[in-house]
């Protein structure tokens, strides 16, 4: 608080001491058997508006640090849970001292109770993704049985419908682990290849069905990332490609070096995003007009895991796209120069 603001706040107390100021003059001035000399009477008043003046600049003094270090935990809002209100002077800042730190308590009671009841609801999703995963893994060891009974195209559309339940089961496990990401996760450096080629193996009915070409180009690279969260943000981008490219399309994996970073580009022939949408991609819960118009189930929820997580990966994630032409996400890895990681431009020896 600055002095300008202080006057300001006192303002209402200056006027009536003025007014009464005033008043006492007038008295004075009226009064028949007064001896008091006009200039002695102005000398008078300045004394007092003197007093008056320094009185309120040392008030000023006495509050001003008090408010000052109000003001520096205002400017650091991320730690003013831990940064109470001290030492209070008068009646009215013990007020305001006694109202903030309930506010505090208050607020971290309720934010204890969020807390505890989000690692509640994230312990049952585990548990309950875990425990889906067994039906779903007898489900598909069925299927495999009955391929020769039920016909090719049968058997794709029930392993497409396995699969898919599969892909869906994993986006609400991620998402679950989202906001505890700091306490799953190892980056190490990683052969890029060894995690794109178990991402395609898992995909390979789709490619298969659906006579979808893969094309991989110049994955001989290493990388500095987590393997498990890199896998699924691969996946969300690879799945993408798959359900909005037609059959016969293609679908090109590979990468770009440049001074500034290391980017895995995965490209498809697809239907493409119009230019209203493509800034929104990556948005919660957006699935766009393809994602309405077509027969896809879209979520909204894929290629926003994926950006979230890459960030929190330290990388991260854009698109281009045209329609009709095909869209193109790419994975950027930042340059780490001092280390064998992503951008250093030393291809794995094969």
């Amino acid at each position: 608080m600055n002095f300008r603001f202080f006057l300001r706040d006192h303002l209402l107390q200056i006027c009536f001491w003025l007014i009464g100021l005033f008043l006492l003059n007038l008295l004075i001035w009226l009064d028949p058997s007064h001896t008091l000399a006009l200039v002695n009477l102005f000398y008078l008043d300045l004394l007092m508006v003197l007093f008056l003046s320094i009185f309120l600049f040392i008030l000023y003094l006495n509050r001003r640090r008090w408010f000052q270090e109000i003001d520096q935990k205002i400017k650091n809002p991320d730690n003013i849970l831990n940064a109470p209100i001290e030492d209070a002077h008068t009646y009215s800042e013990q007020q305001i001292q006694t109202y903030g730190q309930t506010l505090i308590d208050t607020h971290r009671q309720i934010l204890n109770s969020v807390v505890a009841e989000q690692n509640d609801q994230r312990e049952f999703i585990d548990s309950w993704v875990h425990d889906i995963k067994v039906p779903l893994a007898a489900l598909q060891l069925i299927s495999d049985d009955l391929e020769l009974d039920i016909g090719e195209q049968k058997y794709y559309q029930l392993t497409s419908e396995v699969e898919r339940i599969n892909h869906y089961v994993e986006e609400v496990l991620y998402y679950s682990r989202l906001s505890n990401f700091a306490n799953d996760y190892l980056i190490a450096q990683y052969d890029l290849k060894a995690i794109v080629n178990p991402v395609i193996r898992d995909n390979m009915n789709y490619f298969i069905h659906k006579h979808i070409q893969l094309k991989q180009e110049n994955l001989d690279y290493t990388v500095l990332t987590d393997q498990k969260w890199l896998d699924f943000i691969i996946q969300q981008i690879i799945s993408n490609s798959l359900k909005y490219t037609p059959d016969n399309g293609t679908i090109t994996i590979n990468v770009a070096v440049t001074t500034a970073d290391l980017q895995l580009q995965i490209s498809d022939n697809g239907v493409g995003i119009s230019t209203a949408d493509l800034p929104r991609i990556f948005e919660k819960g957006f699935t766009g007009e393809n994602g309405r118009n077509a027969d896809t189930h879209a979520t909204g929820l894929g290629l926003y895991l994926a950006a979230k997580l890459a960030k929190k990966l330290g990388h991260s994630l854009s698109a281009t796209s045209e329609v009709g032409v095909g869209t193109t996400i790419t994975i950027h890895f930042p340059t780490l120069s001092y280390y064998n990681s992503p951008g250093s431009k030393q291809r794995l020896q094969p």
